[in-house]
């Protein structure tokens, strides 16, 4: 054994000592490598978990809320004084259906003293009257002497000509009303049935409701047939899908919003083959949507995919991203919102079409040169994938004035809806749920086309025979 202090000894010892040394800065160095990255996917991780907590916070199916109130929000009410403007009240009815005159009283409620008559004043009460009026049809029945067919007498006012266990029914305004609470604004059936209780004493069960209403929807089937036959000739169609409940599974309700109807549809899925249950594997005029793929999957469509979804993606990405990574969203949204800028600009003619033409052509441009630089950030790199699968139909409407750039009508359209899912859940059926896309359809569609929806529906009711309301172009 040599010495320490010889030369071979310490030779020795300079090179053991390096070498424990540096072994244990290797394992050093493996072990934070080890820990960066668990501590860059934990990042990742709460990144992801952060995104989708901020979209679920603005989701339709999270509690409507507009962010955070104004620090120093503007006191409620009408303004004191001079500042409140032009007074106004209600008009003065156009018809009275009862007077009733309001004597003095005999003495002064104040003192007892004798009352002298000066001048009368007038005052207007609108009131609603709690009343069911009952009818009821004598109906005669008689036999053909030539073919002893039976044959009875049908009224005006009649909706059907069953008798016996189908004797007793529900009137066309009531039936019209009870649709238009429930399928028009969101109430239950039950609440639907309190309110025929409480307004006008008229008593039904919700299963009567449900089976009167699935019968007006098979009055109205015709009317819906057309409304999508209108659809699928539509030269621009908004689409939108979100789920439903039937049975107290997971379904789809669909809609195809276009200038003159609105068509629902409630569906097993949110596929190709559900959008072309809609509008119909030829359909080649402009959808208008959000993005999603099986709606590209239509051969002969032209497209314009939504701006607004993606703005608010990059918003939402510029909450969360690090300064590192907020340049590229940053630089997608001012993109998006200039290209709405120049719509406007030409719409109100501060452009020409070839400078539109020019200035879209630098878009595109600048786009494809964003989208050629690689991204790190991997949000930075979802979201430039989805602008280069998307990167064919973003300026549609800039190539195609008059064009809506967002499928904001599809969206607003499928808002009740959502609403009327949080408030009830859905349909317990499939016959429902075909009630529900039927007479959706035809009161929507009513209101786009400001037609009075409830004159029309009673009069659908009372037809003897199958009819086509005038909301379907051409029909009526």
């Amino acid at each position: 054994m040599k010495p320490v202090g010889q030369p071979g000894a310490d030779k020795q010892s300079i090179e053991f000592v390096p070498k424990r040394e540096l072994d244990q800065a290797q394992q050093e160095i493996d072990r934070l490598r080890k820990e960066n990255d668990r501590l860059q996917q934990e990042t990742e991780r709460l990144r992801r978990e952060l995104e989708a907590a901020l979209r679920a916070s603005k989701r339709q199916a999270a509690p409507h809320s507009r962010g955070n109130p104004k620090a120093n929000p503007k006191r409620p009410g009408r303004k004191p004084g001079r500042r409140y403007g032009r007074q106004a009240c209600r008009p003065i009815p156009a018809r009275v259906d009862e007077g009733i005159a309001v004597p003095l009283p005999e003495r002064c409620p104040h003192c007892g003293g004798d009352v002298e008559r000066e001048s009368c004043e007038t005052q207007y009460q609108e009131e609603i009257v709690r009343r069911t009026v009952v009818r009821r049809f004598d109906i005669a029945v008689g036999r053909c002497q030539e073919c002893q067919r039976r044959v009875q007498g049908r009224h005006r006012l009649q909706t059907s000509d069953a008798v016996g266990v189908g004797s007793v029914q529900l009137g066309p305004e009531a039936l019209t009303l009870a649709a238009i609470l429930n399928k028009q604004m969101g109430l239950s059936l039950g609440h639907t049935r309190q309110v025929l209780s409480y307004g006008f004493g008229l008593e039904v069960s919700r299963g009567g409701l449900y089976r009167a209403l699935a019968r007006m929807a098979g009055r109205a089937e015709p009317t819906y047939n057309g409304l999508v036959g209108v659809a699928r000739q539509a030269p621009v169609n908004g689409m939108d899908e979100t789920g439903w409940k039937v049975g107290g599974r997971l379904q789809w309700l669909h809609v195809a919003v276009s200038a003159q109807v609105t068509v629902y549809a409630i569906l097993p899925g949110r596929g190709y083959e559900q959008s072309v249950a809609m509008l119909g594997a030829e359909y080649d005029g402009f959808l208008i949507h959000d993005g999603w793929a099986p709606y590209y999957r239509f051969p002969l469509a032209f497209h314009q995919s939504c701006l607004a979804h993606l703005l608010k993606r990059c918003r939402e990405m510029m909450q969360v991203a690090s300064p590192a990574a907020l340049a590229f969203p940053q630089a997608v949204e001012h993109l998006l919102q200039t290209s709405l800028e120049l719509r406007d600009r030409y719409e109100r003619g501060e452009v020409s079409k070839r400078g539109m033409n020019i200035a879209t052509g630098k878009l595109e441009a600048k786009l494809d040169r964003m989208l050629e630089m690689p991204r790190r950030n991997p949000a930075n790199r979802r979201l430039a994938r989805h602008l280069e699968h998307e990167q064919l139909w973003l300026f549609t409407f800039l190539h195609c004035p008059g064009l809506d750039a967002t499928n904001n009508a599809a969206e607003r359209a499928i808002r009740g809806m959502v609403i009327a899912r949080k408030v009830w859940g859905g349909n317990r059926t499939w016959e429902g749920a075909r009630t529900q896309q039927i007479l959706t359809s035809v009161l929507r569609t009513c209101w786009q086309q400001g037609k009075d929806a409830f004159t029309r529906c009673v009069r659908l009711l009372r037809a003897p025979r199958t009819v086509t309301l005038d909301i379907v172009p051409g029909a009526g």
